[in-house]
């Protein structure tokens, strides 16, 4: 899929956007990616949704939250009720909407975790959803305060949703802000720029001034994975990209993902992926052969 990037704007008066559409039935076949964060509503409509390299059928209500530059994009297949249109709504906002000092207040600590959670997508069911198409659609018809008033009831429900649900891997989107004290971030950015190269537990324990079997103990507490695994998982999240904007055949994805064994990559793609990369690719319909250069390839064909 290619990467499309956005830029919207808001009018003078505004420090947010909301609108509201009909769905038009149709396949995309791009991603998407902006540096606002997005609330999207889908009602009366089943398709596939595509948030980084989370990909899943829908059907019916979902309500979405999305971090800047993650990549997504929906498929539209139907409505459900066939009498009804489809509707989407959908707001854009920055999270300092209403100033950073609000974001360094004590009662915003859960609500930062929120805006940390969505540079990986996060889904929300049930009464969450039920409660916010009811705000959402509310906010259409308000302006001033009142509308600003009633974005913040949004986010406070969605704080405090029991339903909230992950959705794309930790490290698909490279731009993911992290609240992590400064130690673990100066092991992260390493970690990063360096995860095509072969790192050594003892390098990476010396970003963080530390014995290796303290970091090791340090690590597990802070990500709940080893290094190890931590590696792994963002060599094929990176791969895992390279395919989706599909300038890479899978072998060449390998190799510029810190591989230097085949079975070893398909190996640890099925592992993190749950799935070969043929058949990760399957999922976002790209006509994908092994080895095969980008411009022999077949263009997928949306119906």
């Amino acid at each position: 899929m290619q990467y499309i990037y956005e830029n919207f704007t808001y009018p003078p008066d505004q420090s947010f956007s909301i609108r509201n559409e009909e769905i038009e039935m149709r396949k995309y076949d791009k991603l998407n990616s902006h540096t606002n964060f997005e609330i999207a509503l889908i009602e009366n409509c089943s398709g596939k949704r595509f948030i980084g390299d989370h990909i899943e059928d829908f059907d019916g209500t979902q309500l979405v939250l999305l971090g800047s530059y993650l990549p997504h994009c929906w498929q539209y297949y139907k409505a459900v009720d066939p009498l009804m249109p489809p509707q989407l709504t959908v707001i854009h906002f920055f999270p300092d909407f209403l100033g950073n000092p609000l974001l360094e207040k004590p009662e915003a600590k859960r609500l930062t975790t929120l805006f940390d959670n969505a540079a990986k997508g996060v889904s929300f069911s049930g009464e969450t959803v039920e409660i916010a198409k009811k705000l959402m659609h509310q906010m259409l018809h308000e302006t001033g305060l009142s509308r600003a008033g009633l974005m913040l009831q949004l986010l406070d429900i969605l704080v405090q949703s029991s339903s909230a649900k992950i959705l794309s891997s930790p490290y698909f989107n490279s731009v993911c802000s992290s609240s992590e004290a400064q130690r673990i971030n100066k092991v992260f950015d390493y970690i990063f720029r360096n995860f095509k190269d072969d790192l050594s537990l003892q390098d990476v324990a010396g970003i963080a001034t530390m014995s290796a079997s303290a970091f090791c103990r340090y690590f597990k507490q802070k990500t709940n994975r080893t290094l190890v695994d931590f590696i792994k998982e963002i060599r094929i999240s990176h791969a895992a990209r390279l395919l989706l904007i599909g300038n890479h055949n899978v072998t060449e994805a390998c190799y510029d993902s810190g591989y230097n064994s085949l079975s070893n990559f398909y190996l640890h793609f099925k592992e993190i992926k749950g799935l070969s990369p043929r058949d990760f690719l399957k999922q976002y319909a790209i006509e994908e052969e092994i080895n095969e250069p980008l411009h022999l390839r077949k263009p997928a064909i949306a119906s």
